[in-house]
């Protein structure tokens, strides 16, 4: 099935991915490109110089393995700035890269790289390589880079050391495939999403369009590069405007690395900026807060000292995408200056479908869609479709899984819900799948509740849930803080009273049989370790319905 797309001619060579890092190779030689914490308190720059040096000593070990033109080359690491001289390496070489989520088991390790016929896998920063190792078939060479974890296997810097780098730049076409990224998809076998480099050009440049890259950008990388945001937004992005990618060290000094970027760009989910409203809230009350933002002066003093404390001062815009943001949210950080403006795209488009526009943003709107892409509701469904030059070529080895989600007419079924507004602006109202019936035989939309419930000081994470129910329930994770102090019975008592107060004022708004019959605060805490999260930190529906289903009736009663 041939997938409707721009044609090629359309996408400027000199924006190619490859031809933009030649580019800044020269023009910005001596500028750092990537800086890297190594521990301990230790930095590491590359100067765009550095790093096409590295990464060209690496394609030329990679031409030298004789590998079939075209070849998957893996990528399995968290963040890192050898992340992106490896995949850079792996193009110069005339491969395709496949990055590989650092939290994914032995088993989904082995499901990817045996599908895509890996013949080699780039070993970088992780946490629990012990556990996925097995996963790594024998045939698949393993490449360590300087900070993966012990091993015994080929090694980054004996490779660059031992190496000259690839002479002359050596070009790749705009409709070869540059990678596959896999869906990181909640239950089956992922999807290997297949996306040409026009994609990265093709997006990279409707990102400049609307909020002007430039070389003195600053973004701070910390999402998976896996996934296909981060992919666009700091990768695809660096390489089309030069501009320096910060990279994080871990969860727990995520605050310091944060402030040591001073990003100009910050793009980040839903529950991040959650947290950090909460953070700031427990140190400043919300009451005393909009009572100082009310007073002249002071007010820009206030404002400053928060976006300072959490390094977001020099922050020319913001983002979220991923999942609902809660409209408390979105108006606290406006509140503050900041221009928090939502965002909408999926694996299959590159992640570049919709996007506020500044000074045109509608609270609970994803945007418009940027130029060049078009959609429309369905009309029997609901379900939002669309068509884009950056929409993948397909499912790798899945022609039928591809038909399926197109339209006769070629537009791209997102299986996302949703409303256009007069403005051409989305708002997504649900996932088609993710829709349950109650007993009473009425249809429930989950996730316009939970953004709601959300807003609630207390609440990090929560799921609605209730097929074959009266009503729906809500199942609700308490910030680490309230699970805490949830013992001392005076705070339980309290936080039970908002609780149901906050319950009482969300179910006004909604109808019906919308209605939650009850809040239940599980024990748990939801992470991507144990699996009830995605690597992006969007709830997986389905594991948390498994874990708590069979209580959720008595839990009713």
């Amino acid at each position: 099935m041939s997938l409707w797309r721009t044609p090629i001619s359309f996408i400027k060579e000199d924006d190619l991915p490859l031809n933009r890092a030649y580019h800044w190779e020269v023009e910005r030689a001596n500028k750092v490109y990537l800086t890297q914490p190594m521990g301990d308190g230790q930095v590491r720059d590359y100067t765009w110089s550095h790093a096409m040096d590295e990464a060209r000593r690496i394609a030329q070990f990679l031409i030298e393995q004789n590998y079939p033109a075209g070849s998957c080359i893996a990528i399995l690491s968290k963040n890192c700035a050898h992340w992106i001289m490896a995949d850079l390496a792996i193009w110069m070489a005339g491969h395709v890269s496949v990055p590989v989520y650092p939290t994914l088991t032995a088993e989904s390790v082995n499901q990817i790289l045996t599908h895509c016929e890996a013949k080699a896998v780039f070993v970088g920063k992780l946490d629990d390589w012990e556990k996925m190792e097995s996963g790594v078939p024998d045939s698949v060479l393993k490449i360590g880079t300087p900070m993966s974890p012990p091993h015994d296997f080929e090694s980054w810097d004996n490779i660059t050391k031992n190496s000259q780098p690839l002479p002359g730049n050596p070009t790749r076409n705009a409709s070869d495939l540059a990678t596959l990224i896999y869906t990181s998809g909640t239950t089956g076998m992922p999807k290997g999403v297949m996306h040409p480099f026009s994609a990265f050009a093709w997006c990279a440049e409707r990102v400049h369009e609307r909020f002007t890259l430039t070389p003195e950008d600053r973004i701070l990388s910390y999402l998976p590069l896996a996934h296909v945001a981060e992919r666009w937004l700091v990768e695809a992005d660096s390489f089309y405007a030069g501009f320096r990618v910060y990279f994080a060290e871990s969860l727990e000094t995520f605050v310091s690395d944060l402030q040591r970027a001073r990003p100009t760009m910050f793009i980040s989910v839903p529950r991040l900026w959650v947290k950090f409203q909460q953070g700031i809230s427990a140190k400043l009350p919300p009451k005393k807060l909009n009572l100082l933002l009310k007073i002249p002066i002071i007010n820009n003093l206030i404002r400053k000292k928060i976006l300072t404390g959490l390094g977001l001062d020099q922050a020319r815009f913001a983002g979220g995408g991923a999942a609902p943001m809660p409209k408390s949210t979105l108006n606290f950080f406006r509140a503050l200056g900041l221009d928090l403006m939502e965002g909408y795209g999926m694996t299959e488009n590159f992640g570049c479908s919709h996007s506020n526009i500044p000074g045109q943003a509608r609270v609970g709107y994803v945007g418009q869609p940027y130029p060049g892409i078009e959609h429309k509701i369905d009309p029997e469904t609901g379900e939002i479709l669309m068509k884009s030059p950056a929409l993948m070529t397909g499912y790798y080895k899945e022609p039928e899984k591809t038909a399926e989600v197109m339209t006769d007419d070629g537009f791209f079924r997102t299986g996302d819900v949703g409303e256009i507004d007069s403005e051409d602006r989305l708002k997504i109202t649900g996932r088609a799948k993710e829709q349950f019936k109650t007993s009473k035989g009425k249809y429930v939309a989950p996730a316009p509740i939970e953004n709601l419930l959300a807003a609630h000081p207390k609440i990090e994470a929560l799921c609605v849930a209730g097929s074959g129910l009266p009503q729906p329930v809500a199942l609700v994770m308490l910030t680490e803080d309230a699970m805490t102090h949830i013992a001392e019975a005076e705070f339980a008592t309290e936080l039970k009273q908002t609780l149901q107060a906050h319950l009482a004022s969300v179910n006004a708004t909604l109808n019906e049989h919308e209605k939650i019959k009850t809040l239940v605060v599980v024990k748990d805490q939801w992470n991507v370790e144990n699996g009830f999260l995605t690597p992006t930190l969007k709830i997986k529906r389905n594991a948390i319905e498994a874990e708590y289903g069979s209580f959720l009736e008595q839990w009713y009663e």
